[in-house]
């Protein structure tokens, strides 16, 4: 049984025998076609062989003719290799490389005072070229880079942090995260953040538990109960510390202002937070909000360095919300003063104000002659 000519060119390429390769094969291009795998497979072990001899050109040709392969594995292979040999070539600075001048010519030491003259040596031959042929620019290499930097970014996507305060009453604060990631799915520090939360974060948050996880309309939310000022106000403060050490960064610890005073009809609140993202460097896609509901813009006193806007209502019923986007590199500082009514004040001062006008439209009944009212008989 005859042997298969594309076995022996293979063998005559590992010996690097390029021409052996090439009269093997090419009376057999017009034999087989470059849309078939044989034909292809053919016209690939001959650019290589090709480039060995330095024929770039006619390596690039051989390439160019598998474009429309069948065969999608021989037809990338061929794709790569023509990347290769278009690239341009990289030129070598003059300083990279130390040139030894010619010793042939001159007189050797022995032959110095009437020594006997020896025969020269014979040289080496030079080694045969690379079968890659000649060195050219890392073309691929940069092409690769930028490929991984783009899927980097696409599978990373943007992801928006959104923290929110709800003040359900005097003293009373619940607090939210809400993440959430264009791609649809949790990133490696977003299942941290939550699992580090969910399981209290000793002895940053002393109550496991408190955060309660659950995923809604594509996001994660943790929130915790209605929980007094105090106690919301430092359970943000430990999520601001358990997100600085997962991202590697060492952000300064909030400072969180909170008074309250009670006026019988209403309260009267003062909140302050001062977050310094000056670690923290602008990430691209990177959304952090603060979110305040329900909070009226004119309670706003300060906002730096940006200012807070009007967010569309929740559908809860909780009275207009604000949005608070914090700057990343910068210090930020928001300061609220709001009046919060006590219903079961205001009704006790309506009662106090209403008995008097009671008692003086009794007294002037009873001056009229009427005497006080009588149940009926």
């Amino acid at each position: 049984m005859a042997e298969d000519p594309l076995a022996d060119a293979r063998r005559a390429l590992d010996r690097g025998e390029y021409g052996q390769v090439l009269r093997l094969l090419e009376p057999l291009q017009q034999e087989r076609s470059p849309l078939t795998p044989a034909g292809a497979e053919l016209r690939l072990l001959m650019a290589t062989a090709l480039m060995g001899q330095g024929q770039t050109d006619r390596a690039a040709a051989c390439c160019r003719s598998l474009v429309r392969c069948r065969d999608t594995t021989l037809r990338a292979q061929a794709k790569a290799l023509l990347m290769v040999l278009e690239a341009p070539e990289l030129r070598r600075p003059r300083d990279w490389s130390l040139t030894l001048p010619d010793l042939g010519g001159t007189t050797p030491i022995e032959g110095i005072g009437g020594a006997s003259s020896r025969r020269p040596r014979r040289r080496p031959d030079p080694p045969p070229p690379p079968p890659v042929g000649p060195t050219r620019a890392p073309v691929g290499f940069a092409v690769v880079v930028v490929l991984l930097l783009l899927l980097a970014t696409l599978l990373g996507g943007c992801m928006e942090v959104h923290t929110e305060l709800r003040f359900e009453g005097p003293g009373r604060l619940q607090l939210s995260h809400h993440l959430r990631s264009d791609t649809g799915q949790e990133s490696p520090w977003q299942r941290r953040f939550t699992a580090a939360l969910e399981a209290g974060s000793p002895p940053l948050i002393p109550d496991a538990g408190l955060f309660r996880s659950q995923a809604a309309r594509g996001e994660r939310v943790l929130s915790t109960p209605v929980l007094p000022a105090a106690q919301a106000l430092d359970a943000l403060a430990a999520s601001l510390q358990v997100a600085g050490e997962l991202s590697g960064v060492a952000l300064a610890a909030p400072v969180l202002r909170w008074e309250e005073r009670n006026w019988l009809v209403g309260v009267r609140q003062l909140l302050v937070l001062e977050l310094d993202l000056g670690p923290l460097d602008a990430i691209p896609g990177l959304d952090l909000t603060v979110g305040l509901a329900p909070v009226r813009p004119a309670a706003v006193r300060r906002a730096a360095p940006s200012g807070v806007e009007k967010a569309p209502p929740s559908g809860q019923g909780d009275g207009p919300r604000l949005l608070w986007p914090l700057q990343p590199g910068q210090r930020n500082v928001l300061e609220l003063r709001c009046w919060r009514w006590s219903g079961l004040g205001l009704g006790a001062a309506a009662v106090g104000l209403a008995l008097p006008l009671v008692l003086t439209l009794q007294g002037i009944r009873r001056r009229l002659g009427f005497g006080l009212p009588e149940l009926p008989a």
